[in-house]
């Protein structure tokens, strides 16, 4: 049996980072492009998630450091529960959550803010094989939203969050903004905006 030396080692630096992966999009693209080119891709880069039950001031501080304007939200089984943005932490969901319950900032959790997964809508990934940038545009004006998940399916049949389109990334990439006005969908949301 081959004898293994083990390998030298040193103590790790201050200021030290660590690799984080990355995905390469091109830097300019038009309508015309495929879709696929302004989508984030959950095969290769990791998805930030947070749990239901921590503060909304703690979500908060995790898109800051991660530089992510959402996240998922999921249990400890990774299943989705929802999403929650940095929209939903500096909008009008927090303070109705603080105002109905109430409750200080502090004691605000990820769950009362997010949007639940019972309220998402996603686009099929085979649908966005097909599709061109300007297809993802005119989809997230219809929905009023900022943000749009793509799903694959495994092989039994159960959805897996595959990616997902955010109207940043697409304004970034296409050199113009992307304006999408956030439509209500429940009477609630409608009498929230006839007061505003």
């Amino acid at each position: 049996m081959r004898k293994y030396s083990a390998l030298p080692s040193r103590p790790l630096r201050a200021r030290s980072g660590f690799h984080r992966p990355s995905q390469t999009l091109p830097p300019q693209v038009t309508l015309d492009d495929p879709a696929v080119a302004v989508m984030t891709d959950f095969r290769i880069v990791t998805a930030f998630t947070i749990d239901p039950d921590v503060s909304v001031d703690t979500a908060a501080r995790v898109m800051r450091r991660r530089n992510v304007h959402l996240l998922l939200v999921v249990n400890v089984e990774n299943h989705v529960l929802g999403i929650i943005t940095s929209n939903d932490l500096q909008g009008e969901k927090t303070l109705q959550c603080i105002s109905a319950r109430g409750i200080a900032r502090a004691d605000a959790l990820v769950r009362d803010i997010m949007t639940p997964e019972s309220r998402l809508e996603v686009i099929a990934m085979e649908d966005v094989l097909h599709a061109h940038v300007g297809h993802v545009v005119a989809t997230l004006k219809a929905s009023g939203r900022r943000h749009a998940a793509v799903v694959d399916e495994d092989a039994s049949g159960h959805q897996i969050l595959r990616g997902l389109f955010a109207a940043s990334q697409l304004a970034s990439q296409l050199g113009e903004p992307v304006e999408t006005v956030e439509i209500a969908k429940t009477f609630a949301e409608i009498s929230v905006a006839l007061k505003t």
